[in-house]
């Protein structure tokens, strides 16, 4: 081992024993002050025009309602089996 290596070897071993700096601690900012904040970043939000918010929410609501049929239909579906296997026995 050359005197290089052995250099190097010593300063990665004082770097790995030397304490690593702490992370700075954000500070809080008050209420007003992040209240600010939000309506300047609303700000840049793309609004959807109300077309297509009427278009989003048809299209949300015929999903919920096809999906709610289909799981309603499996249900029932699936309880009809259930009681002809099984049978309702009474008493």
């Amino acid at each position: 081992m050359n005197r290089q290596t052995k250099r190097m070897m010593q300063r990665q071993r004082q770097a790995e024993r030397a304490p690593r700096p702490t992370p700075e601690r954000r500070r809080r900012v008050g209420p007003r002050q992040f209240l600010r904040e939000v309506r300047q970043e609303l700000k840049k939000v793309d609004w959807p025009s109300r077309r297509e918010l009427l278009a989003y929410t048809i299209v949300v609501l015929a999903t919920v309602v096809v999906l709610t049929s289909y799981v309603f239909g499996l249900d029932t579906l699936i309880g009809k089996g259930v009681l002809q296997v099984f049978g309702s026995q009474t008493g």
